[in-house]
């Protein structure tokens, strides 16, 4: 083949590509406007799209190098989904956090607690006095766990309390973290070790003059979520506490993600296994994000919504429950902001979204692995004349 065609052709390929990889860029910045049941992959590309961006910065670096002007194609998509980015990345070198609270700041906690490694506690305390220790370090004033584990009555025999749980009870937790008042939420389905309780937990400083479970259709785990109305001085705030569908990978699906192949009938299995997960997840977190917009709504106090979203930034998910909320880490947060330990760098799945009648003063993920979570911290602070 002769040089100048070859050249031709390998310039139409590499043309081909960036403007694919710039309609699946954009596609997953957008991909709440066009998620449905039918169109569910779409959320793939949302997973996708810091990848994407990477591959799109490469191609510019490309066609800088051989002096083309197909590196100005990066500008109309820079443009595009500009605000979808700084969702991804904020660009603030920093997120500056200071232990002690501003003054007159309410400080919220959300943490996928893991079950407070409730398996390994009588044998190793270790992980789990960490953990009760870390929440003691910084004092939230409200905080908000998923995957919480713990007994939610006790028995009062000549003044004094004896568990009917092997673990902790809830009073536990509540003393022992310094907390005034609590709600716990969970389906009776869901006991854990037949003596706990498997559910989502609000624990406040504050007085919770109203507390409601919501459950919805398959009424599992991830099927109920939480409010309650807090207190603070002069100001009544809903609080919101979510744990949405999670993919419930098994440790054969983590593998495969580590070492994908398709060289065999199995490979192939592990990889259909995977995206029926996916899938399922897509549409029944759109299904409970739905519902729980629909709760936010309703509230005549300002929202805070802390959770386990089991989803990225620019989600149906995320973009639907967060509607015209501020996000913690987008407002004050730096880098990647990666939440979840595993898998991926990229996955910042757990949020504190506010109310824009206040103001969020700072914000800090704690970068310690106690759980497969990382905690995130927001200290918020109510507008003058809001």
């Amino acid at each position: 083949m002769p040089k100048p065609l070859f050249r031709l052709l390998t310039k139409k390929v590499f043309i081909i590509s960036n403007i694919i990889a710039a309609t699946l860029f954009l596609l997953g910045c957008y991909a709440q406007y066009l998620f449905t049941a039918s169109l569910w992959f779409v959320g793939l590309l949302s997973l996708a799209a810091f990848y994407l961006l990477i591959i799109l910065l490469l191609f510019v670096v490309f066609w800088l190098f051989v002096k083309s002007k197909w590196a100005l194609l990066f500008v109309p998509v820079l443009l595009a989904g500009w605000t979808h980015i700084t969702k991804i990345i904020p660009f603030r070198t920093s997120g500056d956090f200071t232990s002690p609270k501003p003054t007159d700041a309410l400080r919220i906690m959300s943490w996928n607690v893991a079950q407070f490694d409730i398996l390994q506690y009588k044998k190793d305390p270790l992980t789990h006095d960490s953990m009760i220790a870390l929440i003691n370090q910084y004092q939230p004033d409200v905080a908000c766990f998923q995957e919480m584990v713990a007994g939610d009555s006790i028995i009062d025999l000549n003044n004094k309390y004896y568990h009917k749980f092997a673990f902790y009870a809830i009073q536990d937790f509540e003393l022992a973290l310094h907390f005034a008042d609590e709600y716990y939420s969970y389906n009776w389905k869901e006991n854990y070790l037949s003596s706990q309780h498997f559910g989502i937990i609000i624990f406040s400083k504050y007085p919770i003059i109203n507390r409601h479970t919501i459950a919805i259709y398959p009424n599992d785990y991830n099927s109920i979520f939480q409010f309650v109305d807090i207190v603070k001085g002069a100001d009544t705030i809903r609080v919101f506490n979510i744990h949405l569908q999670s993919l419930k990978f098994t440790q054969v699906n983590l593998q495969y993600i580590d070492n994908p192949s398709i060289e065999s009938d199995s490979d192939l299995q592990k990889s259909k296994n995977i995206m029926v997960k996916l899938k399922r997840g897509f549409l029944r977190r759109q299904v409970q994000a739905d519902r729980i917009r629909q709760e936010i709504d309703k509230s005549p106090y300002p929202v805070i919504v802390c959770g386990d979203f089991n989803d990225v930034p620019n989600s149906y998910a995320y973009e639907t429950i967060g509607k015209g909320l501020q996000n913690a880490f987008e407002k004050k947060g730096a880098g990647l902001g990666r939440t979840f330990s595993g898998i991926a760098p990229t996955l910042r799945i757990d949020n504190i979204f506010v109310d824009d009648r206040y103001e969020v003063k700072q914000y800090v993920r704690i970068k310690k692995k106690l759980s497969d979570h990382f905690p995130i911290i927001a200290d918020i602070s109510r507008l003058q004349g809001h």
